[in-house]
């Protein structure tokens, strides 16, 4: 059976809500793990599909610094605390035999004229891991530092984990 890990990190909890979506999505067609960042976390042999998201913070993926600012938002200290996706993602190192399949979503405030994606950020250093990542980086859009996500975005998620599903067993 084909099994995805979905890692994500999260301050004010709108990450959270789309990676759940995003599992519940690819739950309709694979078996679905649904981890916060953290050490430890890593991917097994038996993993076809290991999606990862984070919210985007200064044009990129959250920094310490950016997280101390997220919690002086009100993100308390629990979520802004600790290792985030950056620092998941610099600890797989170089590639290794197994190489699963890849996808990142990130979310982000939905202005014009505002750069910067998480999820691009993720996707580069997937690719530099030597991990193939099969789809576009993915955004959903908040509006603001710290949400709500705007009206959609959670039904939107979830198909989008539909057709993750989908384009991982087309691929393998």
């Amino acid at each position: 059976m084909t099994r995805a890990l979905v890692v994500f990190e999260s301050m004010f909890g709108n990450t959270e809500r789309v990676a759940r979506a995003v599992a519940m999505g690819l739950a309709e067609h694979i078996h679905v793990d649904l981890v916060r960042t953290g050490p430890g976390i890593t991917f097994r042999d038996d993993i076809d599909l290991v999606v990862v998201g984070g919210p985007t913070h200064a044009f990129g993926m959250s920094r310490p610094s950016t997280r101390v600012t997220a919690g002086q938002q009100g993100a308390g200290e629990s979520a802004a605390g600790g290792n985030g996706l950056r620092e998941w993602l610099d600890m797989l190192g170089e590639p290794t035999a197994h190489r699963p399949a890849t996808a990142a979503f990130d979310t982000r405030i939905r202005k014009p004229g505002v750069p910067g994606s998480a999820a691009r950020s993720a996707a580069r250093r997937l690719r530099h891991a030597g991990l193939p990542v099969v789809v576009p980086p993915m955004s959903f859009w908040v509006r603001g530092t710290g949400g709500p996500l705007l009206p959609g975005e959670e039904d939107r998620a979830r198909s989008w984990g539909r057709e993750l599903a989908r384009t991982v067993a087309r691929v393998s």
